[in-house]
């Protein structure tokens, strides 16, 4: 197991692509440090099934928008896992909506959580990793951050300040050891993308994939596991996309 003896911190991973991360790194040997913010009870289905199949999980509750609770998540990671060795900054939210329509405070909430979140656990990591000299962050930020679409401007632009944020990172602590990359998924069946879905099933967008379906989150959260481990030892600062092609061509940026 690639992950023995390494403790993950992965917020948001009470569900979606957070949970799938997770359990992934469960599966490769990790003790996972399972954040959530108001679904415990999911939560603690998520540390039940890892410790079931042998593996240590702990539920951590706290609110990544809010720096104090960034550090008191790490602490108590540290506290009842006996360490931290990878830092997978998972949680976001959407609220989306055309920017004619868009209430000032819309792009804010969704700028907190998503680039508010990464900074704050980010910044609460290094008193860790900086010590040991070590470290793996991934931030799971999104195609959007690299395109348009309708309807995204906030979550686009947020997920933009993540992409810019990894690579600074990147190279700022690559001196102390520490390594920091992003996935950049595109669409997968998880609650925040449910919306888009709705039309025709999501038809209309998965015709304009090459490879002609969704992602699955155990596709992502196997990207993340790869970067945040020991075979991505010299891969920094890297945008990796997982999408199934449709980034890579031209496209309508809106469900046909």
């Amino acid at each position: 197991m690639k992950l023995e003896g390494q403790v993950a911190l992965v917020t948001g991973a009470s569900r979606g692509i957070g949970r799938a991360v997770a359990e992934t790194m469960a599966a490769e040997g990790a003790a996972v440090a399972v954040n959530y913010r108001s679904g415990k009870e999911l939560a603690e289905e998520v540390v039940a099934g890892i410790t079931s199949a042998g593996g240590k999980a702990v539920a951590v509750a706290g609110d990544v928008s809010e720096y104090d609770q960034a550090v008191s998540m790490v602490e108590q990671t540290v506290s009842e896992l006996g360490g931290l060795h990878m830092l997978v900054n998972n949680a976001g939210i959407a609220k989306d909506d055309l920017i004619y329509n868009m209430d000032p405070g819309m792009w804010l909430d969704v700028m907190r959580v998503n680039f508010g979140g990464t900074f704050n656990c980010t910044k609460a990591a290094l008193s860790v990793f900086m010590r040991e000299r070590a470290g793996s962050i991934v931030n799971m930020s999104s195609v959007m951050g690299e395109r348009g679409w309708t309807g995204e401007s906030n979550y686009s632009a947020s997920k933009g300040a993540v992409n810019a944020f990894t690579r600074c990172c990147a190279v700022e602590l690559a001196r102390f050891g520490i390594r920091v990359n992003a996935v950049l998924p595109g669409f997968a069946p998880t609650d925040m993308v449910a919306g888009l879905m709705e039309k025709d099933g999501g038809k209309g967008i998965s015709k304009q994939i090459p490879q002609k379906r969704f992602g699955e989150v155990e596709e992502v959260a196997k990207t993340a596991v790869f970067l945040a481990g020991p075979d991505a030892s010299h891969v920094t600062g890297a945008l990796l996309v997982v999408d199934g092609g449709v980034s890579a061509q031209v496209g309508v940026g809106k469900p046909l």
